[in-house]
């Protein structure tokens, strides 16, 4: 399932929504947008990192700052990596903190969940190949409504979008309309007895 059915904690405009292990796509695009929307650049800390925190040395290589060496640039990329990791703490339940409790960077705990709800790129292909079948082989089932259907093939092309996966709007309506509908609905007809409007799509 894409995102919960029912009324879920942590929906506030004033903090990040919860997440403990379920609905991860719907989760990370909800903290994705709360993130940008309370300060975009913190967006570029979260997806960049790591932080530059380095100087050159006598010997020209690049070695770790000491707190001492760090520019007020450096303090204030801590400062907004800090910010991230606190609405971490406020945001995540404890299966989930306990994830990244040892990550030190916004990066770190991002790429962390990333790769433990969406799985490695040899995971990710596979599942990706298999709703892909699902998306060419959508067909209504019997007895199925016309709005049953709709939402049974939004929340499959939703999984694909999150895996990477865009499929075109027009060739959304163009399966609806040509190669979903017909097959339970003679003329093209829905239940109500009129035809499908792509502007209902």
């Amino acid at each position: 399932m894409s995102a919960p059915l029912e009324n879920w904690e942590g929906q506030s405009t004033a903090r990040p929504p919860l997440f403990n292990s379920q609905y991860y796509s719907w989760w990370k695009n909800r903290m994705r947008d709360h993130i940008i929307g309370e300060e975009y650049e913190l967006w570029d800390i979260v997806t960049d990192g790591p932080l530059a925190t380095t100087k050159k040395n006598d010997e020209g290589a690049y070695v770790p700052k000491t707190r001492a060496d760090y520019t007020a640039k450096d303090l204030k990329k801590w400062e907004k990596n800090a910010k991230f990791k606190k609405w971490f703490v406020y945001g995540l339940g404890p299966d989930e903190y306990n994830r990244i409790q040892s990550c030190t960077t916004s990066k770190e705990i991002w790429d962390t969940l990333q790769v433990a709800h969406k799985g490695t790129l040899q995971v990710k292909r596979p599942r990706e190949t298999l709703l892909y079948s699902q998306y060419e082989n959508f067909t209504t089932k019997e007895g199925e409504t016309i709005q049953e259907m709709y939402t049974r093939f939004t929340i499959l092309i939703n999984k694909l979008k999150s895996l990477g996966r865009i499929i075109l709007e027009e060739d959304k309506i163009e399966k609806i309309l040509t190669r979903v509908l017909p097959e339970n609905h003679e003329d093209g007809c829905t239940q109500e007895g009129k035809k499908p409007s792509s502007q209902n799509i």
